[in-house]
């Protein structure tokens, strides 16, 4: 048996754990990390991050400012049926508006009536030509048969009219220091007075001479 004393140990051997690794591989060893490179990295990531971004908020302005181009040349230069519905819906809607001030205007006036110029008021509303007889009136004087609705307008426009000259007559009572109720004669003067106005219509026949 061989002395362990003598024992030594082969030339070349590597000794366990002396880095046998660096010999046999050929890669070379990872180099270390600094802060300061990790800082440059970030850096840089950064940079084009930001980049990135800007990009896409100008490509999203972009879009933006073109869709409001379009709308805005849309509704400078709308489709004549567009433009025709839109000039409808404005003259609807100030129809509408007035109609709802003359309603509360109404309703405010009607309020302040006393119970006499409510009950007159009532009676006003309910007056109204007989279109039988307006129609028999109308067909007389022009020789054709006329519609309902001429009817319902010359109707109308008679109660106006009889409303002028009752006012007018009402004026010319109190002015000659008389009493209601009105008499012809101050009828006959209230249609003179309009007449000479012009808001009468007149029944004479005028001559037009030519020279």
């Amino acid at each position: 048996m061989a002395d362990p004393a003598r024992v030594r140990p082969e030339a070349g051997r590597p000794e366990p754990g002396e880095g046998s690794c660096s010999s046999t591989s050929s890669e070379p060893a990872a180099k270390p990390v600094s802060p300061l490179d990790i800082h440059k990295d970030l850096k840089s990531f950064d940079r084009k991050l930001s980049v990135m971004m800007d990009l896409s908020v100008l490509q999203r302005s972009a879009a933006a400012a073109e869709e409001e181009e379009e709308e805005g040349s849309s509704s400078l230069h709308p489709s004549p049926a567009k433009k025709l519905k839109m000039e409808h819906d404005k003259k609807k809607e100030k129809r509408q508006k007035v109609d709802e001030d003359e309603i509360q205007k109404m309703q405010v006036l009607v309020s302040s009536f006393s119970e006499e110029q409510l009950n007159r008021y009532e009676m006003y509303r309910r007056s109204a030509f007989p279109k039988a007889a307006i129609k028999r009136l109308i067909q007389s004087i022009t020789g054709s048969s006329v519609s309902q609705n001429v009817v319902i307008a010359m109707s109308g426009i008679s109660k106006v009219f009889t409303g002028e000259i009752v006012e007018e007559a009402l004026d010319v009572c109190e002015k000659w220091g008389d009493k209601p109720p009105l008499q012809p004669k101050h009828m006959r003067e209230a249609v003179r007075r309009l007449r000479s106005r012009e808001q009468s219509p007149n029944t004479k026949h005028k001559h037009i001479l030519f020279h």
